[in-house]
């Protein structure tokens, strides 16, 4: 079965078919014709996000690649926001 595109009236009426179809290939859920949620395999899901989790560098390693010296780097211009103290 191929990867299918329910609306969300359809996928309430016909849930159990969507968690089915789910199990073999991710399912999209429309709302209002743009794509909303995708329904998928729980292994799939926990593959995924070990495989985010894995890629992401520790709050460690982003601070010991920040840069060591003083030199400069280059800052955005942007206008600073008016508070009202």
């Amino acid at each position: 079965m191929a990867h299918r595109s329910w609306s969300v009236q359809d996928a309430k009426n016909r849930f159990s078919e969507v968690v089915e179809a789910a199990r073999r290939l991710p399912q999209t859920v429309t709302k209002h014709g743009k794509p909303a949620v995708v329904v998928m395999d729980v292994e799939e899901y926990e593959r995924l996000r070990h495989l985010e989790r894995a890629q992401a560098p520790s709050f460690v390693d982003a601070l010991l690649a920040m840069p060591r010296d003083d030199g400069d780097f280059p800052r955005r211009n942007v206008r600073m926001r008016d508070l009202d103290l």
